[in-house]
């Protein structure tokens, strides 16, 4: 059993590896295989070599099948952002002059690997984990994995791909400004974005430190829950770890047929961007979440708006400056012209600039507390719409902007998000919802999230 469905989620392959009908060999020749056939897919930046592999599967394939259990991730092949540090392999951040040999491990891609998975390679990206559309890159552009013309979404554009096409059952992407939910939506998969501080961001090359986060992309809310559980964990090495806190009691967890309240913005402030297809499937989505039990609360989506606005065109980008303004400097040429263009224009921001977008964040948080009194989590269509590739290389800057208007807002809020498929539009092209909460309510959304899924899933299929 090595075929592409044997790989595709964790907990099937699990099943298959308890049966004894693989092995983590099989499944490794098998994914290399597949890779091949795709070459020029734009998924991967590096894969590791296949000699390495097959040592590393062949050492987990000797560990008696008693002693397995005590490696969750036993066998279980993933993919990672080519923005996250691995000792001995390189990261180039989409852009090859920019590559250098890590000497580090990302504290979480150390926990998978001890917890038995499998790393193939690395995956593409927007530059610098600069976009949400996955063409800014230095590499070949990778496409929707359902319609060729269509972009992937991003940044994480290789990692969510790698899941959609079967690949991997899992995948590690990162996620500032919506990174790790919009191509989870374009491609009809999972995209978990934890709390802020909930999986350490040390080792890898940041967009936004003070925000960004390592994201889980899978193709069921119940396989990234079993990613998440090994993942997550507090780093005193890393100044931006938190503990993990737990929510209020009505939060901690989900069960079907259980009541709940779902806040969703008001109809006058929804955008689709002329897409009736994504309009008609959010109104679906509201459906199905009423029929699962829960209570819809229109709310007044003006302060996310603000909060938005602040991420691209306020002092947030001099982030991305600090992380790799001096390279983008020094190498224009190696630099995709909209990236570069993005980080430069922080060299005009002022410290004062930086206090007053503080300011503003610290203000848009003390007005939304209130809304949490009165829903459990807020839904929102993961993107309005979706693009064509020759569309988003026409105007790079707006249609960009247009996908993070259900997104940019999450991580400086401080909070929680997953991205859940929601059907498909008459072109074939997926669409998705994405279920936001305070921080630390992963487990909840993750439980709630695989009942709508479910219930989707029965709906169009």
């Amino acid at each position: 059993m090595t075929n592409a469905q044997s790989i595709s989620t964790i907990s099937s392959l699990k099943k298959h590896y308890s049966n004894l009908e693989t092995t983590p060999s099989q499944i490794v020749k098998a994914i290399l295989e597949s890779i091949e056939k795709r070459n020029g897919d734009g998924i991967w930046t590096y894969l590791v070599p296949a000699q390495e592999l097959l040592k590393r599967a062949k050492t987990l394939g000797q560990i008696d099948s008693s002693e397995t259990h005590q490696f969750p991730l036993w066998g279980i092949p993933f993919s990672l952002k080519d923005c996250i540090d691995v000792a001995g392999i390189p990261t180039t951040c989409a852009c090859p002059e920019f590559a250098y040999l890590a000497t580090h491990t990302n504290p979480v891609v150390q926990k998978l690997l001890d917890a038995g998975a499998i790393l193939i390679g690395k995956t593409n990206l927007d530059q610098f984990s600069t976009g949400l559309v996955g063409i800014r890159t230095g590499y070949d552009v990778p496409c929707n994995a359902f319609a060729k013309d269509y972009i992937a979404g991003g940044s994480s554009s290789g990692a969510a791909l790698s899941v959609a096409h079967g690949l991997v059952p899992f995948a590690i992407g990162t996620d500032t400004g919506g990174s790790g939910r919009v191509p989870a939506g374009f491609n009809n998969i999972v995209g978990l974005k934890p709390s802020r501080g909930l999986l350490s961001t040390s080792h890898m090359v940041d967009a936004c430190r003070t925000l960004d986060c390592v994201s889980i992309f899978t193709l069921t809310p119940k396989d990234a829950k079993i990613v998440l559980q090994v993942a997550k964990g507090f780093n005193a090495n890393d100044p931006f770890s938190r503990p993990e806190s737990l929510p209020s009691a009505h939060l901690l967890s989900y069960q079907p047929n259980q009541s709940f309240s779902f806040g969703v913005p008001a109809s006058g402030q929804r955008e689709f961007f002329g897409n009736f297809d994504v309009e008609s499937l959010f109104e679906e989505a509201i459906a199905t979440l009423k029929a699962m039990g829960g209570i819809c609360i229109e709310v007044d989506y003006t302060p996310f708006l603000q909060a938005n606005d602040l991420l691209f065109n306020g002092a947030w980008v001099a982030e991305r400056y600090a992380s790799v303004g001096k390279f983008v400097e020094t190498h224009p040429e190696a630099v995709v012209p909209v990236t570069r263009q993005t980080i430069l224009k922080a060299k005009d921001i002022t410290a004062t600039k930086v206090f007053e977008g503080l300011y503003a964040v610290a203000e848009l948080k003390r007005k939304i507390e209130a809304l949490w009194e009165t829903i459990d989590i807020f839904v929102v269509p993961t993107t309005g719409t979706i693009y064509r590739i020759s569309e988003v290389l026409e105007d790079p800057i707006s249609l960009n902007a247009n996908l993070g208007y259900y997104t940019n807002f999450v991580n400086l809020l401080d909070l929680t998000a997953i991205a859940i498929p929601n059907g498909f539009q008459r072109n074939g092209i997926p669409s998705g919802i994405s279920m936001i909460a305070p921080p630390y309510t992963e487990f909840y959304l993750i439980d709630i999230g695989s009942e709508f899924h479910k219930c989707r899933v029965d709906q169009y299929s």
